[in-house]
């Protein structure tokens, strides 16, 4: 190496790491939330957060589901997974809702109405 050649420095694929390869070297196509499902989610995300009920959040993009998980607190188990595995859309829907003990409140094809199943809950009837 001389002193007149650039230093060349490769981009990481992802923040914080390198791209994941497959074995042929090729980028993995991971699945993952766009724009739109994103603004639902954080929607319902930040009610809950307002009121005090969740603190934090994770997104994992796996290479055949993307999933969004709610927590408590940081070092817990995830209260509720919102996951979208888009090769079960033709069965029972490509989004699902999934509580800590792994019970499944609801899944479709319609990521608004998956959704609902969080903002359910005790609320305060006056008469």
């Amino acid at each position: 190496m001389s002193e007149t050649e650039p230093i060349i420095v490769p981009l990481a694929g992802r923040a914080g790491g390198d791209a994941i390869l497959d074995e042929a070297g090729q980028r993995r196509g991971d699945i993952a939330f766009d724009r739109q499902e994103l603004t639902q989610i954080l929607n319902v995300y930040g009610r809950k957060v307002a009121s005090g009920e969740w603190r934090d959040y994770a997104i994992d993009t796996l290479k055949e589901k993307a999933v969004f998980s709610v927590f408590r607190r940081a070092s817990e188990t995830p209260l509720y997974r919102i996951e979208k595995a888009p090769r079960l859309a033709r069965r029972q829907g490509a989004y699902s809702v999934i509580a800590a003990t792994g019970l499944i409140l609801k899944r479709g094809s319609d990521l608004g109405r998956v959704l609902r199943a969080l903002d359910r809950g005790l609320r305060l009837v006056e008469a």
